[in-house]
């Protein structure tokens, strides 16, 4: 690939996505959502069993490419929906998935490379990281997933105050308000964050599947249809070859081996 804003490799189910235009502060514009949105399809597979999105250079991603959307003029509006439609393709791949999704995020995240961050379903920051919104500094609104995710780590008021104030938050502040899930040193992040991912690899990824479609669907479902939704999701379960070698293994008192359970 010529301009190649997005790397994709595969190893022991665990697959790495990896922003890789540093030299632009892996800026979201047309080509990386398209690149991104093209990874997440390969993730999307039994083969893969976890999933590590991570950056190269200091910023892990500083949003929206706005020298982009200052060159496009009246056309912007045309740009946004050209980049926010693979882009917005990509976050959903990734949330209705199977394989877990762990993003490290070892320096600045703002405004759409945050909702990226927040999309994951672990998040890993060093401790220089940083995040913002600041989707208003610039007279626009939020968007790769910034008003879903965001509100559901930390709350509705302390999300309008960074989508109204700006603040800039460092890592310590963003594990205490739930933004993130865990905080390492800077070195360490990479080698955490690939044995989190190994460690998910191993595991039953059928239900860790089923366990982040029923969490999407708990704040809008009703508890009738979320009681049905949660019976059937476990039948199902019930039905792949790691529910019963989970329970199996338990019975037995020993570790159980997980496998490619079917979808």
């Amino acid at each position: 690939m010529n301009d190649q804003r997005v790397s994709f490799s595969l190893r022991d189910g665990v697959a790495t996505v990896t922003l890789c235009c540093p030299q632009q502060a892996n800026s979201i514009g047309v080509e990386m959502s398209r690149q991104l949105y093209e990874a997440a399809v390969r993730c999307d597979c039994d083969e893969v069993r976890a999933v590590l999105l991570q950056a190269e250079g200091p910023i892990f991603c500083a949003g929206g490419d706005v020298k982009a959307f200052g060159a496009a003029g009246d056309a912007l509006p045309d740009l946004l929906a050209e980049i926010l439609a693979p882009m917005h393709a990509a976050i959903a791949r990734f949330s209705q998935m199977n394989a877990p999704l762990i993003v490290a995020v070892g320096g600045p995240a703002a405004g759409g490379g945050l909702g990226l961050a927040c999309a994951g379903d672990l998040v890993l920051a060093a401790d220089t990281a940083k995040f913002a919104i600041a989707y208003t500094r610039i007279g626009l609104t939020p968007d790769v997933s910034s008003t879903y995710f965001v509100p559901r780590r930390i709350g509705l008021a302390r999300t309008k105050s960074m989508l109204l104030c700006n603040p800039v938050l460092d890592a310590a502040t963003a594990l205490e308000w739930g933004l993130v899930d865990r905080v390492v040193a800077a070195a360490d992040l990479g080698s955490e964050a690939a044995k989190l991912a190994r460690e998910f690899a191993s595991g039953p990824t059928s239900a860790f599947g089923a366990v982040k479609r029923l969490l999407l669907a708990t704040l809008t479902n009703d508890l009738q249809t979320q009681l049905d939704l949660e019976a059937r999701t476990i039948c199902e379960m019930g039905a792949t070859d790691d529910g019963k070698e989970g329970i199996r293994a338990f019975l037995e008192k020993r570790p159980a081996r997980f496998g490619r359970s079917p979808k």
